[in-house]
């Protein structure tokens, strides 16, 4: 392989070379996928540098397919010789593997026309920032939150700036690529000590770096947020009503997504599989999905498949429009793919979301809490037992603890529990969703679940 050739350039080289190499091994259809990326990573932590890291690699992947069966292989190997023994090796693997005669690649007359990401503003064209540079806004992120009185400590202070490009390559004709570039700061706080501690956090991530909220401003969120944790105790046990704070409000929302995805709906796992057309939301509230949000990082303009992707309704008027598939699911059901598969080096594509928007309510979170009079706010979540079958839901949850509309303590340590299908019914949303989130959801309501506190 011509290492002194450009990097899309080598990875489309090394994608097409993998497609021919598994064609002339045996394979019916092929596709590969080729990805390099470099990430630089600093924490600091008592106005020191603690931790740098540099991570470079790139790595191929290939899926043969010969007659409904399939396998997929991976490697960091570029070599021709070893090119060829992976594809030997995924083919011998497809021989054996279990029949599924949905299996198989895109007609060609399905492909997406767009092969790259223009005008989706997906990777910044700047040079890589200096490692000392990222120290410095990891430093100002933690001075930030130690100059807030009553912060003992900053557990951690991170900044990093990842940058990755991709190419696909199938042997329906499909042949594109893109690259992303990523900004991350992060800080956690520490309030208290032994076991009166607490702590708190707060991340931004980006596309490009001036997107990104000044590091000072990172830094006294994550100190206000652990602040307002001193003191946490448990709940009382029983039926109340739940604000689910907007850092967690997409977690109801990502249930939903995962009931609506073909894959759990094919097998019959899914507690939403017989109800399209039906009403899985209030009245008014739509959900949106829309994979082509310029300068998003989840953004994409086509699929694992080469299928374009578009803006489409999953729930409009709170009534469920269709499932999220890709190619094999939408076969199983009888239907087309919504252009949604996703899939790493090894694995075959499966769906998958990329930017969802929640309808907004009319009012503010405040407005919510002091209608809401008694109840739990809910601003941070921990294990879960979901059934996607039935959807009965249980989670470990932390938040605030609210009387006569107005927050009381913070809490700790409880339990909530509902079942998905009655809890997602009666949302009431607020007005607060933040813009640069995969899932831009606002806080939102749910009437009537069981907290098992103290």
């Amino acid at each position: 392989m011509n290492h002194h050739l450009p990097s899309r350039d080598r990875l489309k080289q090394l994608s097409e070379m993998m497609v021919d190499l598994a064609l002339k091994a045996g394979a019916q259809q092929a596709d590969a996928m080729a990805v390099e990326g470099r990430s630089v990573s600093i924490d600091v932590r008592a106005g020191a540098l603690e931790q740098a890291e540099r991570a470079e690699g790139s790595e191929i992947g290939l899926r043969v397919l010969i007659g409904g069966r399939q396998a997929a292989v991976s490697s960091s190997d570029h070599s021709p010789e070893a090119i060829a023994a992976m594809a030997e090796r995924a083919v011998a693997m497809a021989r054996e593997a279990p029949v599924d005669d949905t299996l198989g690649l895109a007609n060609p007359g399905q492909l997406s026309v767009r092969r790259d990401a223009e005008g989706l503003e997906l990777a910044e064209d700047a040079p890589e920032p200096a490692p000392a540079a990222l120290q410095d806004i990891a430093l100002r992120a933690e001075a930030a939150a130690l100059a807030v009185s009553g912060i003992s400590q900053v557990e951690s202070a991170h900044a990093s700036h990842s940058q990755r490009r991709m190419w696909l390559a199938a042997s329906n004709g499909f042949s594109g690529g893109y690259g992303r570039s990523g900004h991350n700061i992060s800080v956690v706080a520490i309030t208290g000590e032994g076991l009166g501690m607490e702590r708190d956090y707060a991340a931004e991530s980006r596309a490009f770096a001036s997107d990104l909220p000044p590091p000072e401003e990172i830094g006294r969120l994550a100190a206000a947020r652990t602040l307002e944790r001193a003191g946490a105790r448990k709940p009382p046990t029983g039926a109340f009503p739940i604000l689910y704070d907007r850092r967690v409000a997409a977690t109801l929302v990502s249930h939903l997504l995962s009931a609506v995805n073909g894959s759990a709906v094919a097998r019959g796992a899914s507690w939403l599989r017989r109800d399209l057309g039906a009403q899985v939301l209030p009245a008014g509230m739509d959900l949106i999905e829309d994979p082509l949000r310029p300068r998003y990082t989840s953004s994409r303009p086509f699929d694992a498949e080469g299928l374009p992707t578009r803006r489409r309704a999953i729930v409009t008027d709170g009534v469920l429009q269709g499932w999220t598939l890709d190619l094999a699911t939408a076969r199983k059901l009888g239907m087309e793919s919504t252009g949604s598969a996703a899939r790493g080096l090894a694995s075959a594509p499966a769906p998958s979301h990329s930017n969802v928007i929640l309808t907004p309510g009319a009012g503010s979170a405040e407005t919510l809490m002091r209608e809401m009079g008694r109840g739990l706010v809910v601003t941070s979540m921990l294990g879960a037992s979901i059934n996607g079958t039935t959807g009965d839901y249980s989670r470990g949850a932390a938040g605030f603890w609210v009387e006569n509309g107005q927050i009381v303590h913070a809490v700790n340590e409880c339990t909530i529990a509902g079942n998905l299908r009655e809890m997602l019914m009666t949302l009431v949303a607020a007005d607060d969703a933040l813009a640069w989130r995969g899932a831009e959801v606002p806080s939102l309501l749910v009437e009537g679940m069981t907290v098992a506190g103290a």
